[in-house]
């Protein structure tokens, strides 16, 4: 698989976003301090690798429609952000009841930052040098 510098920056901007949000809903929930630390250091790791996998995945898709691409892939996202939080969750706890909670807590504040995470980038060129090219000259042929 080849490496994109924007995808690593969308990944680690993301993470930073998402870890604080994890963090957050497993303390309130838990109410263990340590279980939000343990959460979100968890998925520190487990979600960079499975965003990474999931930016490559939508970057060969044919959708390019800006806001039907942008909500297909916030749910695509939830439905492995989600499902990976519910087993970390059952995992740290030894409860599969509070992995179900902080995952389903997590379907609504992830989305809704995702979302607009999705719609920044979108608006930003870092990365895309070889297609800002391949546009200019395509502009000076016609």
């Amino acid at each position: 698989m080849k490496f994109s510098k924007r995808h690593v920056a969308k990944t680690i901007t993301w993470r930073i976003i998402g870890t604080l949000d994890t963090l957050l809903l497993s303390w309130f929930i838990s109410g263990d301090f340590s279980i939000g630390v343990q959460m979100g250091a968890y998925e520190m790791v487990t979600k960079m690798v499975l965003y990474y996998v999931h930016e490559r995945v939508w970057f060969k898709s044919a959708i390019k429609s800006s806001n039907k691409r942008h909500i297909l892939k916030t749910f695509s996202w939830r439905g492995v952000g989600t499902l990976d939080t519910i087993i970390l969750g059952w995992i740290v706890t030894g409860n599969p009841l509070v992995g179900l909670k902080i995952g389903g807590a997590e379907v609504v504040t992830k989305m809704l930052l995702y979302f607009g995470h999705e719609k920044l980038w979108y608006r930003i060129n870092f990365g895309l040098d070889r297609r800002n090219e391949k546009k200019r000259l395509n502009k000076l042929k016609n």
